[in-house]
């Protein structure tokens, strides 16, 4: 297969510059470079700094609609993978903290939570289970709630996730 990773992602948001302090202070993204005034923010994880951005977002204006309903045509959300459970329990904080945190969800293959940012545009933070540690009865892709604190006594804090790339 040719395609190997999602490289970057764009979104029309209401306001870049506004938008971008979601994912600055609470998704700890950095801002790699701006268009404009206020036009474009080009952002990366600081995680993976050696993609020249992973997120880019355009201001469209204050008068935009809001994101599309469930089941129409669209965007649902973008997933972010952390590298261990540890990370996923700091940002289920700063999600909490932020007052941005809208689901958390048992997935069987990965542990996942949900944030909505400034546009109300759906985020999943998600850590995937190893291949190895997988268990073919108990982790079947399914969507069920997340018990993080058992999730951390079956798979301890540091374990590093699948590589997906």
């Amino acid at each position: 297969m040719a395609i190997t990773r999602l490289n970057h992602a764009v979104l029309w948001v209401r306001d870049a510059t506004a938008s971008a302090s979601f994912f600055t202070e609470v998704l700890e993204f950095e801002i790699a470079s701006t268009v404009g005034d206020g036009a474009g923010v080009f952002l990366r994880s600081s995680a993976d700094a050696k993609n020249d951005h992973d997120l880019a977002l355009f201001s469209i204006g204050a008068d935009a609609g809001g994101p599309t309903e469930r089941r129409n045509v669209g965007m649902y959300h973008l997933a972010w993978e952390v590298p261990t459970l540890r990370e996923l329990l700091r940002m289920h904080e700063r999600l909490v903290a932020s007052g941005t945190l809208v689901g958390m969800s048992n997935h069987g293959v990965s542990k996942s939570l949900y944030a909505k940012d400034l546009d109300g545009l759906e985020h999943e933070i998600l850590w995937a289970v190893p291949t190895e540690l997988l268990d073919p009865e108990r982790d079947a892709v399914t969507t069920a709630p997340l018990d993080l604190d058992a999730e951390v006594a079956r798979f301890g804090l540091d374990v590093a996730a699948r590589v997906t790339a």
